[in-house]
């Protein structure tokens, strides 16, 4: 059996870490940012997130007890929320792919703040569980969160990444009374400024 160490440190591993743990404060600190620049930001750190999960080793688990899970129902909602009061009424988008209608006429109707929340819970489980320093849980968590990766929330990024793409190009007017204009207090925590320099942006 190789060693859980080889795996959860190796090159392709610490990088998907890296850009997941971004991702993850994008989402919980995304009333720092205007709502153009957010989905600006979100749209292209997405594509990154898909490319780094991409090229993470084949993993198995190697312990018998359940993978703990980190974010609650709760962590989930309170987050949604505060993507919809960013999205107000472009929030919901026409989905062309469930795998469940693929073949059938119907039509899906999905949501931007849902779908961003469905990969972060996903991930931020494992950034969680990464974080502890346990080789074997750390190993553990990566395998579910690829596993998931592969059957729910790597499809749902490509669902919403065309939304993204569709209202950061489109002539919304985000003037509305959302939380465009909130301005963080000095001591709340920042995005990594190295995403921001990766973007060439820089929240006010």
């Amino acid at each position: 059996m190789n060693n859980p160490g080889d795996i959860v440190y190796s090159k392709n591993v610490v990088e998907f870490v890296a850009v997941a743990n971004e991702y993850c404060q994008l989402v919980e600190n995304c009333t720092q940012y205007q709502t153009p620049q957010l989905l600006d930001i979100t749209r292209k750190l997405l594509p990154l997130l898909y490319f780094k999960a991409s090229m993470v080793p084949p993993v198995e688990k190697i312990l018998d007890e359940e993978v703990e899970k980190y974010v609650t129902e709760l962590d989930y909602n309170l987050l949604q929320q505060k993507w919809l009061n960013k999205l107000g009424e472009n929030d919901l988008y026409h989905e062309v792919f469930d795998p469940e209608l693929q073949f059938g006429s119907e039509q899906v109707t999905a949501s931007v703040s849902e779908s961003i929340l469905d990969v972060y819970q996903d991930v931020k489980d494992f950034i969680s569980a990464y974080n502890f320093g346990n080789e074997e849980v750390m190993q553990d968590s990566l395998a579910e969160c690829m596993e998931h990766f592969r059957d729910v929330w790597g499809q749902r990024l490509v669902n919403v990444l065309r939304a993204l793409h569709m209202l950061v190009h489109s002539d919304i007017d985000w003037s509305g009374p959302d939380l465009s204009n909130f301005r963080p207090d000095e001591d709340e925590p920042r995005q990594g400024k190295w995403i921001d320099r990766f973007f060439n942006q820089d929240p006010e």
